[in-house]
């Protein structure tokens, strides 16, 4: 499971996706969660919006398993 670091409280899940080379563009990132091939701890995840704190798990397919690491309080 490889770590990304974020500096804020959260991050959304279209730009995690982003953060995590899993995706180059937003475009990309919109197809791929629609496509159903996103999980968020475990759950499929269609949400560009959907906000990931530290300790979240996500898992896309065809580019491994990532968790949420660092930043600040939840809002």
């Amino acid at each position: 499971m490889k770590k990304i670091l974020i500096h804020s409280g959260y991050i959304k899940l279209d730009q995690f996706l982003k953060l995590a080379d899993c995706v180059s563009t937003g475009g990309m990132a919109k197809a791929l969660l629609q496509e159903g091939h996103v999980l968020v701890n475990g759950e499929v995840e269609e949400r560009r919006g959907r906000k990931l704190y530290p300790g979240d798990k996500i898992e896309v397919q065809d580019n491994g398993t990532f968790e949420v690491e660092g930043g600040g309080v939840k809002e």
